[in-house]
């Protein structure tokens, strides 16, 4: 029998290791996995290249992680806003690689890695200190710059129901990176606010199949 529920947040980050490539869901706090975050920092692996929309808000989630010291690098399209606080000083003290992209070579990199694409040309980013080191091309009269896609060996989302085969559905504008993420990570763990009986999710309805999740369980604490 499937069954990809998990017991505890703290199993199911309890094989994440140093060294990995952990991409994160969210849109700032909306549909950022608190639970999961919380779990892993309490799991204590290192040296992590974090993938996300941005760096962190204020001390909690993403900013929680980044503050315990537990990541090398992040890849974002939106590393500072007014409460990033804790990615400022990393960044300004030498303790945090940056990644730069812009959010939509982002979201496609992440859902290049999923589709089994190689690399793509966009014009995005093309003439800026982005496209540096990178192939150029003429391409019907616009110049294109290549990017790579972005593979991770985890990724943490967050949904609004799932069931015990993986079958995930989102509210609202939480889905955001949370699809694309799953397609793209060796393994996916999903934070779910409720874990439903098989076939009570439509299937007209569900984002997310379960052949792209591996793990599913239950976000503690309300978030």
């Amino acid at each position: 029998m499937i069954d990809k529920t998990c017991e505890s947040l703290e199993a199911a980050v309890a094989d994440v290791h140093d060294g990995a490539t952990v991409m994160i869901g969210g849109f700032g706090n909306a549909g950022m996995p608190a639970s999961l975050i919380d779990a892993l920092i309490a799991q204590g692996a290192r040296e992590l290249t974090i993938v996300n929309n941005n760096a962190g808000n204020g001390d909690t989630g993403l900013a929680a992680l980044l503050k315990a010291k537990r990541v090398r690098k992040i890849i974002c399209s939106f590393p500072r806003q007014s409460d990033s606080h804790v990615f400022d000083a990393l960044y300004r003290a030498g303790e945090i690689e940056l990644e730069l992209a812009p959010q939509g070579n982002l979201a496609e990199r992440i859902r290049a890695a999923g589709a089994g694409i190689g690399g793509f040309f966009t014009p995005t980013g093309y003439g800026t200190l982005l496209a540096e080191g990178k192939e150029t091309r003429l391409i019907d009269g616009r110049h294109y710059v290549l990017e790579s896609p972005i593979h991770a060996d985890f990724a943490l989302i967050k949904a609004l129901r799932g069931d015990r085969w993986g079958n995930l559905v989102y509210r609202k504008a939480a889905r955001n990176f949370g699809p694309i993420m799953a397609t793209a990570a060796k393994c996916t763990i999903a934070q779910v606010a409720e874990i439903v009986p098989l076939g009570a999710l439509d299937p007209e309805v569900i984002v997310t199949p379960g052949i792209f999740v591996q793990r599913v369980v239950l976000q503690g604490n309300g978030k």
